[in-house]
């Protein structure tokens, strides 16, 4: 399959690189990006053992260095890519950023934010189940799978 370069698929991939960097590091693979005018601005993955910090989630790191490349604390005309549904914690920081798209592979259906409350993403952000859901499950599922045998 060939990716055009500004295409969902594009920078979804883009996401699970940085998961499989969080899976490197003994991180949950969680990876995400921000992109704008069809340009990736911001990457992040999981950091929550690394800084022993437990809102290091990929989400949140990607929205920092976001803002902090923008100057401004809202993303309204932003994307975000991210490998596993957010966390009520990082819809929270969504709902507050007004990011304009939300785009997630793989559900989380015990602590994503669509388990937990749908209405902690802002009622103006898009959200799309995006592609290589099931890739981006299995990266999880291997980890805690991994993590329970040793």
């Amino acid at each position: 399959m060939s990716l055009t370069i500004h295409s969902d698929e594009h920078f979804m991939k883009e996401a699970l690189k940085q998961a499989r960097m969080a899976a490197e590091e003994g991180e949950i693979p969680i990876g995400a990006v921000v992109v704008a005018n069809k340009q990736i601005i911001a990457r992040a993955y999981n950091q929550t053992e690394r800084l022993n910090d437990p809102t290091a989630h990929a989400e949140m790191l990607a929205l920092t260095a976001a803002t902090n490349y923008l100057g401004t604390k809202y993303l309204v005309d932003c994307s975000l890519y991210v490998t596993l549904e957010p966390c009520g914690m990082c819809a929270g920081a969504l709902y507050w950023s007004q990011i304009g798209k939300l785009i997630y592979a793989a559900r989380d259906e015990k602590r994503g934010f669509n388990f937990i409350n749908p209405k902690l993403i802002h009622p103006k952000t898009e959200v799309v189940q995006g592609p290589y859901s099931t890739e981006a499950g299995q990266l999880v599922t291997d980890f805690f799978k991994k993590l329970r045998n040793t």
